[in-house]
């Protein structure tokens, strides 16, 4: 069985009751969210958790080449917030996978998978003639032994092979343990119970001032409810805790560096990442984890004090949305089924800054095959008896009306129109499609659809329509499936 080196009792208790205690930081804590913090703590006493490793390292490289540097090792303020007797990850997503093994036995104490901006990177023209270095860290239960951490990647038949190995004793005289005091203290959205037993997702603000804090903590509650609103979230709530955290900046909003907007902020969460300028992300992981670290969390989303639209995920490290645009809600939901669920996009005909090649190999997320052997796609078990594969669709009326719709889309952008015009081209734009699709006797069917993972040919989405690849309100059955298993991994039912 995993060993993991436990907190005593006190500890634990400790813990918890100063974070329940410093729930009032940033607004006045509601009688019902004190009961709530109250009874996290309560639980905390019996439950003996270990302590958070984290590993900071760098991942640097180009596309052909990529090299690991360890940086330090850190253990985090509070402890582990998942449930140790889940530890082995077993539902094959990521383009990585982290494994911690005993240094001596070499049992597999802790896996998880996980993709990385690396990853995205190296897929760009820049890295064809260009090094860059990321900032990257995993994250586990202490153990009471030296271990071997290992970070392993695909290959192109999809099997996990080692890439990168360093030792990790975490009672070592140069492991981090004496941290600063939490700069703010997170707000408790919504508490369902001890961290061990909900998955915890964390809102991290970027870009908002002292003054903007209620704006933040509104916008975190808003986009939660809709989460929660959304199956196969809305059916699984309780299984959830979700917090809020931000530190404020001495100006409104993030950078926007294509139409000359520069503001720091303490992520440094920006627009036109690799080029493309609705791409939001942070390359800053040392500033995102150095913050998130004072609250609960195995998930994060970025709000971004913003109306432009736009937004960015990444599996198992983060995900962000532009928290004032008309959209706000689907990109919430969207981008976290990238970062929580590993989910393809399914679209294909808005420009990225991926550059693709002629082969199309069997994608490892869920929701997007190459169709290889259609007697055993991957979702087989959602088809129904006779539905074709490849599945027919509007297909070609679709790209028709959708390279008319990207071309003013374009047009908007280059001539810095409001954005109020921006969010009515794509209400237009999904009302079109809709009346295109619903008629169409295969709407409802799950099948393989010809266009996905950013290719109009070669890949196959499992339905028509869904969040993955339109602005429309729900998940296909694949996709909801997909992030169902995830919650089963981070959340266990009640004892019966």
């Amino acid at each position: 069985m995993p060993l993991f080196a436990s907190r005593t009792p006190l500890r634990a208790l400790v813990s918890a009751l100063a974070l329940a205690c410093g729930l009032t930081a940033l607004v006045p804590l509601t009688a019902q969210a004190a009961a709530s913090a109250a009874a996290v703590a309560a639980a905390s006493v019996k439950a003996v958790q270990p302590a958070t490793v984290r590993v900071d390292y760098m991942h640097s490289g180009n596309a052909l080449n990529e090299n690991y540097a360890l940086e330090r090792v850190v253990i985090e303020p509070l402890p582990w917030p998942g449930d140790v007797r889940r530890a082995i990850d077993d539902t094959n997503r990521g383009n990585n996978m982290l494994e911690v093994v005993d240094s001596k036995t070499g049992e597999l104490l802790y896996s998880r998978g996980f993709s990385t901006v690396f990853a995205e990177w190296r897929t760009t023209e820049e890295a064809q003639h260009a090094n860059r270095g990321f900032q990257e860290s995993v994250r586990f239960p202490k153990p009471d032994r030296p271990v071997r951490v290992r970070i392993l990647k695909r290959d192109d038949r999809n099997a996990f092979s080692v890439v990168w190995t360093a030792e990790i004793d975490s009672d070592a005289m140069d492991v981090v343990r004496k941290l600063p005091a939490a700069p703010v203290k997170p707000i408790a959205i919504r508490v369902n119970g001890p961290s061990p037993q909900k998955v915890d997702l964390l809102i991290v603000g970027d870009g908002y001032t002292a003054a903007e804090m209620p704006k933040f903590e509104a916008s975190a509650r808003k986009l939660a409810d809709h989460l929660f609103a959304t199956s196969p979230f809305k059916e699984r709530a309780s299984d959830f805790n979700v917090w809020a955290l931000a530190l404020p900046t001495a100006e409104s909003g993030v950078s926007r560096p294509s139409t000359g907007v520069h503001h720091a902020s303490p992520l440094g969460t920006r627009y036109d990442i690799f080029g493309s300028e609705r791409y939001v992300l942070t390359t800053d992981n040392r500033a995102l984890r150095e913050l998130a670290q004072y609250a609960p969390y195995e998930f994060i989303e970025i709000l971004v004090n913003n109306e432009t639209y736009g937004g960015g995920g990444i599996f198992g490290q983060f995900s962000t949305a532009a928290a004032n645009n008309d959209w706000a809600n689907y990109l919430f939901v969207h981008e976290f089924g990238h970062h929580f669920a590993g989910l393809a996009d399914e679209y294909y005909t808005s420009p990225v800054a991926y550059q693709s090649g002629t082969a199309r190999p069997e994608p490892w997320e869920p929701n997007a095959t190459a169709l290889r052997d259609p007697d055993h796609i991957k979702w087989k078990r959602f088809v129904a008896a006779g539905t074709p594969l490849p599945t027919p669709w509007p297909k070609q009326t679709y790209e028709t009306a959708s390279r008319a719709y990207q071309k003013e889309r374009a047009a908007l952008r280059a001539a810095q129109r409001p954005e109020a015009e921006m969010s009515a081209l794509f209400k237009k734009d999904l009302a079109e499609s809709t009346a295109l699709f619903t008629p169409d006797p295969h709407y409802h069917s799950v099948g393989a659809f010809e266009g996905a993972n950013y290719e109009a040919s070669g890949y196959y989405r499992p339905q028509m329509q869904c969040i993955m690849f339109d602005r429309s309100e729900k998940f296909c059955a694949v996709c909801a499936d997909a992030i169902s298993t995830i919650i089963d991994l981070y959340s266990r039912p009640p004892a019966q």
